[in-house]
């Protein structure tokens, strides 16, 4: 071995780069990205606010609404820890196209719109968790308006309080709810905060819900959504 060879092999072997974790990724700050914390009732972003970056909810949860042309708003989606908002910048949305509202205590990573672009063109772990929310919250949607079109509106109430609770999650479901009022569940779900009232009594009634530190959801509630 030559002296050159032995000097080179003496020389220490650099660090290999770990590999790219999605969830420790989404669960700290980091190049071109941030986490923030928000007040209950506090805004996230306004309707009309450029479209800057994704959002991604570590804990909390947030309100998404919509404001028309005379005022009236609609609650459009509430979201919990595991959710991305504010995509649509992604897809050349220049402006946001709607409001975000923390309904309680939240954590919300920020990140960037071209560390979002970057990153999901480079790790595909993330790209593949990316796509899978994206097609489960295209899913929702379309049963959203399904549901809109043909159920009851005490249907329509029982799977809203379902998906706050998020039932059939991987993770444990949240049986305690943060705080939603009757006129937000009224707008959701697209009936009268009266409607809303009634039917909250009589699910309270039959044991479907507990109030008790707040509002509880107990999964037979499925079979008001289920029943014919």
């Amino acid at each position: 071995m030559t002296a050159l060879s032995k000097k080179a092999s003496k020389r220490p072997k650099a660090n290999p780069k770990p590999a790219f974790n999605a969830q420790d990724f989404l669960d700290s700050a980091g190049v071109a990205r941030r986490v923030t914390e928000f007040r209950k009732k506090q805004a996230i972003f306004s309707q009309g606010d450029s479209a800057k970056n994704v959002l991604y909810i570590q804990k909390g949860a947030v309100r998404l609404s919509v404001v028309n042309e005379t005022g009236k708003e609609a609650v459009v989606a509430v979201l919990g820890p595991g959710d991305f908002f504010g995509e649509g910048c992604l897809a050349g949305q220049p402006l946001r196209i709607g409001s975000a509202t923390a309904i309680s205590a939240t954590t919300v990573l920020v990140i960037e719109k071209k560390e979002m672009v970057r990153v999901l063109h480079v790790e595909h772990e993330f790209s593949d968790r990316f796509i899978s929310y994206m097609l489960s919250r295209n899913i929702r949607i379309e049963e959203d308006l399904v549901d809109q079109l043909f159920n009851s509106s005490e249907k329509r109430l029982a799977r809203t309080l379902l998906l706050l609770a998020r039932y059939g999650k991987e993770d444990k479901p949240q049986r305690v709810l943060p705080k939603v009022s009757q006129e937000m569940l009224a707008e959701m779900v697209g009936t009268t905060r009266s409607r809303v009232n009634f039917f909250m009594n009589k699910f309270r009634k039959m044991g479907f819900v507990k109030y008790n530190g707040g509002l509880q959801i107990n999964t037979s509630l499925l079979s008001v959504v289920l029943h014919d």
